[in-house]
C-alpha cells in the first residue's frame, strides 16, 4: 500500500514530525509519498532526500540556530529600503535555502526533480494571493492546473514554503513573491493524495496556549499561528487519519524545545499506532 504523510507548519514544533516518522518506521510503516508546509517542508524534504530520523534531528538542531540568526546588515538595509521598522521581515530567509541546499548536495541532489520520493510543498504568492505547490510529480495532460512548479532547487522551494510572515522576508522567484504556504494550505493532505497515495496520515498542531502577547512581535506571531491552525483544521477532512499534537509549551521559534517536541511526536505516534494500523488495514 502506498502511504502518504502530510506535515503541518508550526515552527519548532516541526521537530515532532521527526519523532512521528521514527515511531512509524519502528512499527514497519514506510512512507511512499510526503508533503509538508513551512517547517513541515523542511522535514519532508530531508526525508525525501534519504536522511534517517537520527540524522534529521541532528540537522534540525544544527541548522535551527543558523536559520534563526539575525543579520544586522540585512535587517538595516531592509528597513532603510522599505522605510519602516519591520521592512520585509526580521530575517532574510537565505540561510534556510543555504542549509537545505547543503543537505541536498551531500546526497547528490540539486533540484526538486532529483528527488525519488513524490513530494509536495505549498507556498503562497503574496502578489496574486494564489497558492502554488512545489513538486517533483508530473501530472498527466488531463490535469489542468497551473499551480505546480517543478523547475526549482530544493532549497529555494523550502525557503518559499517557510517564509513566515513578519519573521522571514518573502522569497523572490522569477515573477513571484512567495510567503509561507500555511496562509492557505498549512496541512497538504489533499495535495499528498493527488500524488497517488492510497492512505494519507496527517500530523497537525493545536495549541491551548492562552499566553498574553507583550509586544508587536508576539502579537504578530500569535496571530499568524492562529490563522495557520485554522487552515490546518480545514485540511484534516482530507486525511484518512490525523494525529493532533498540543505543544503549548513550545512557541513557534523557541529552539530550546526541539527535543521536547521530538519526544512528544514520538510518544503521540506510539499511542496512536493501533488506530493507525487499523486505518491502514481498512
Amino acid at each position: 500500500m502506498e502511504i502518504g504523510l502530510a506535515l503541518a507548519g508550526g515552527g519548532v514544533k516541526g521537530a515532532s514530525h521527526i519523532g512521528v516518522i521514527k515511531a512509524l518506521q519502528e512499527n514497519g510503516i514506510e512512507i511512499s509519498h510526503i508533503g509538508g508546509t513551512s517547517i513541515g517542508s523542511i522535514v519532508a524534504s530531508l526525508y525525501a532526500m534519504g536522511y534517517n530520523t537520527d540524522e534529521m534531528l541532528k540537522l534540525f538542531k544544527y541548522f535551527s540556530k543558523y536559520i534563526m540568526k539575525v543579520d544586522p546588515k540585512y535587517y538595516w538595509t531592509n528597513v532603510k529600503s522599505k522605510k519602516n521598522f519591520m521592512g520585509y521581515g526580521l530575517i532574510s530567509g537565505e540561510n534556510i535555502e543555504l542549509a537545505i541546499n547543503e543537505c541536498a548536495e551531500l546526497k547528490g541532489i540539486n533540484t526538486i526533480e532529483d528527488l525519488k520520493m513524490p513530494i509536495v510543498m505549498p507556498t503562497v504568492d503574496i502578489k496574486n494571493n494564489k497558492k502554488y505547490v512545489f513538486t517533483n510529480h508530473k501530472f498527466d495532460e488531463n490535469f489542468k492546473d497551473d499551480i505546480y512548479i517543478i523547475d526549482i532547487t530544493i532549497g529555494k522551494a523550502v525557503r518559499a514554503s517557510s517564509s513566515y510572515p513578519g519573521m522571514f522576508a518573502p522569497t523572490i522567484y522569477k515573477n513571484h513573491k512567495f510567503v509561507d504556504g500555511g496562509i492557505i494550505d498549512n496541512l497538504p493532505a489533499d495535495e499528498v493524495r493527488k500524488l497517488g497515495a492510497e492512505k494519507v496520515l496527517s500530523i497537525r498542531f493545536s495549541s491551548k496556549n492562552e499566553t498574553d502577547p507583550k509586544n508587536i512581535i508576539e502579537v504578530a506571531l500569535k496571530s499568524v499561528d492562529l490563522l495557520f491552525e485554522q487552515r490546518t483544521a480545514e485540511e484534516v477532512a482530507n486525511s484518512d487519519y490525523a494525529i493532533t499534537l498540543d505543544l503549548s509549551e513550545a512557541s513557534v521559534f523557541n529552539i530550546k524545545k526541539i527535543d521536547y517536541c521530538y519526544n512528544q511526536g514520538y510518544i503521540a505516534a506510539i499511542e496512536n499506532m493501533p488506530k493507525i494500523k487499523e486505518m491502514l488495514r481498512n
